[in-house]
């Protein structure tokens, strides 16, 4: 029952968090096959390069645009990218979409879905396989049970809310929420997500 409850109150306070959405997904576009797209630190061609993309990169995170240039995160920061070499590759309607990364501290955790499957990951321990049991996709986020090995559920709720991970200066415009149910109690992490690979 306080699972139930806990679930309920996710789903609901994310529907009515404000009018936030899931950030948008480009590919890159217009790069010759030898070169990159650099990141820079502000909006300007002439600003410090703090990162670039590859010409095939496809998981491209938007998090804001302005005067023609989009915000992505980078490495522990973030920087601007020209819109003009981006084009839509967006999540299809109710898909999750993969590669999907979320991660949190305090202890360090992760898990990931990949296009053939999903893993939670711990400080200190192996990578689990999970056995995924239920997707849902909404508007302004995503739920995600998972079963690893016989008797642990994993559920991770996905809302679209600005978050950072409190150890760089990187913003996500995904946070998480993963409530773990064991036989021997329960407990909730909090985190960041993200589809970028870089």
């Amino acid at each position: 029952m306080i699972r139930f409850a806990l679930l309920t109150w996710l789903i609901v306070g994310a529907s009515t968090a404000g009018a936030q959405s899931l950030p948008e997904r480009f590919m890159i576009d217009g790069v010759a096959a030898d070169d990159v797209l650099n990141i820079r630190a502000m909006p300007d061609a002439s600003s410090d390069i703090v990162g670039s993309f590859n010409p095939f990169d496809l998981n491209v995170e938007v998090l804001d645009q302005q005067d023609g240039w989009g915000r992505v995160g980078t490495g522990e920061g973030s920087g601007w990218v020209s819109m003009r070499f981006l084009a839509p590759n967006p999540v299809p309607a109710n898909d999750i979409p993969r590669p999907l990364s979320c991660f949190g501290t305090e202890p360090f955790w992760g898990m990931a879905m990949y296009p053939r499957g999903a893993e939670y990951t711990e400080m200190g321990q192996d990578r689990r396989v999970l056995n995924l049991l239920r997707e849902r996709a909404a508007t302004n986020g995503y739920l995600i049970e998972a079963r690893e090995g016989p008797t642990l559920t994993r559920t991770l709720i996905v809302t679209a809310l600005s978050c950072s991970d409190g150890m760089s200066d990187r913003m996500f415009g995904m946070s998480a929420t993963l409530f773990t149910d064991t036989p021997d109690g329960s407990y909730v992490q909090t985190g960041c997500c993200t589809m970028q690979v870089n």
